[in-house]
């Protein structure tokens, strides 16, 4: 959810960064204190856990419960193992430069085993990731809000005057423009930091509503589950699954930031296994309280009462402020290359109306989740790991370590490729 933590510089950092600003650049001059273990484990769950887990039950429900569980376990490994390859590049330049290598982000690392053009793509693929996060965040907000208030009288009058539901959806995406323009226009990351909080504490109290409502229906009445989808909603599940667990710009600065890192690989492991518990929980969960009703926004088969208003409002209002800290990265990025690292309004503006302009014809929230996963984040977690780390230790592995990384870059290329494909189907298919 607060993937914007990225630009949260290294207490470790070993001299002043020589580029202009991004996203690498430090908030705060002063150093930071070192996290302890479990300030680190907690850093790492508020990374990855963010939105994208309300979409978990419907990926179920077209992959099957059984199959479903095996993606999550097999994506969460495979992705800690990347996550681990990024940390072995780190610390190998750090051996090689005497500790001088100057890495504290995941752009910095593509510029040292790269060059410039390493950067520019990781640049391009982080761009593309946090846009796509905040177009998913305006789908839900919006989708959201229809279910909750498309009943009530002033709405039902717009409907009786031939308004379809597409159109009642943009209505609450461009009620937002005006408002995100002006939270988007705030300079200062620090300034927008308790906001994360906030965020992390509605998604966890909502999961926690959630899950007790599906254990309270399933008590009550069993629905028909299946256990096995087809071989293209298998790739329709990874890219749900992986944008559930895209936190892998995040890895160097909190490994840089732990007091013992040594240990730094099991704690990711049990903050991995963790979080793997927790969506395999609620996805499972989801889909056995409601079946083949269960929708792409889990929220939207609460029934009607007041908790479950506060719950799906509450989590629009979430997302609504987090809008901005996703974004914060991409005018980072954007705002070095194309201004000169200084603060550009302009710039913020036009990207906030294009993510919204693209929110308006994406109609399903969980299908957009697999089409982000299954392009971009799949290059970020799979392709460029297996790359970098192929690079950097092209003298130094036999054969086989160069098998594995090659291994690795083609499943993330046959993966992206398909898993794109599909989503796009299932984007662009009726729904049953």
């Amino acid at each position: 959810m607060v993937s914007y933590k990225e630009k949260i510089p290294s207490s470790s950092s070993r001299k002043p960064m020589p580029y202009p600003p991004g996203e690498e650049t430090p908030l705060i001059g002063e150093p930071k204190p070192l996290s302890s273990h479990p300030k680190t484990l907690a850093n790492f769950f508020i990374a990855i856990v963010g939105a994208g887990v309300l979409g978990m039950p419907y990926a179920f429900k077209r992959t099957g419960w059984i199959m479903g569980l095996l993606i999550l376990l097999f994506i969460a490994g495979s992705t800690t193992y990347c996550m681990m390859l990024l940390v072995q590049i780190r610390r190998k330049l750090d051996s090689v430069d005497n500790g001088n290598a100057e890495v504290n982000s995941f752009g910095d690392l593509g510029f040292a085993v790269c060059g410039t053009s390493g950067r520019l793509v990781v640049d391009v693929l982080i761009t593309l990731s946090q846009t796509g996060f905040c177009i998913g965040y305006l789908i839900f907000i919006s989708n959201t809000l229809v279910n909750l208030f498309h009943n009530e009288p002033s709405m039902n009058s717009s409907l009786n005057l031939g308004m379809s539901r597409f159109t009642t959806k943009s209505l609450f995406i461009w009620g937002c423009f005006p408002f995100q323009l002006g939270l988007n226009s705030i300079k200062t990351l620090t300034n927008l930091a308790p906001l994360s909080i906030f965020a992390d504490v509605v998604d966890i109290g909502a999961m926690g509503v959630v899950m007790v409502e599906d254990l309270r229906l399933i008590m009550k009445r069993s629905q028909e589950v299946k256990a096995f989808g087809g071989v293209s909603v298998f790739f329709y599940g990874m890219g749900v699954a992986l944008f559930g667990y895209e936190g892998i710009a995040m890895v160097l600065p909190i490994e840089s930031e732990m007091k013992d890192n040594a240990k730094f690989g099991k704690i990711l492991a049990l903050s991995m296994g963790l979080t793997t518990l927790m969506y395999g929980a609620f996805g499972a969960l989801g889909y056995f309280a409601f079946g083949a009703a269960t929708k792409d926004i889990i929220t939207s088969n609460l029934g009607p009462g007041w908790i479950s208003f506060m719950v799906q409002l509450g989590l629009c209002i979430n997302l609504f402020f987090t809008f901005p800290l996703m974004m914060n990265p991409v005018y980072e990025i954007v705002e070095r290359r194309f201004s000169g690292g200084r603060y550009c309004l302009w710039l913020r503006w036009l990207l906030v109306l294009f993510v919204s302009l693209v929110a308006l014809f994406v109609p399903n929230f969980a299908d957009f989740l697999s089409l982000v996963g299954s392009s971009v984040c799949c290059c970020l977690g799979f392709i460029l790991p297996g790359l970098f780390h192929l690079l950097a230790f092209k003298d130094e592995q036999g054969w086989k370590g160069c098998i594995l990384d090659v291994g690795i870059m083609s499943f993330g290329v046959v993966l992206a490729l398909s898993g794109t494909w599909f989503s796009l189907m299932e984007i662009l298919s009726e729904k049953d």
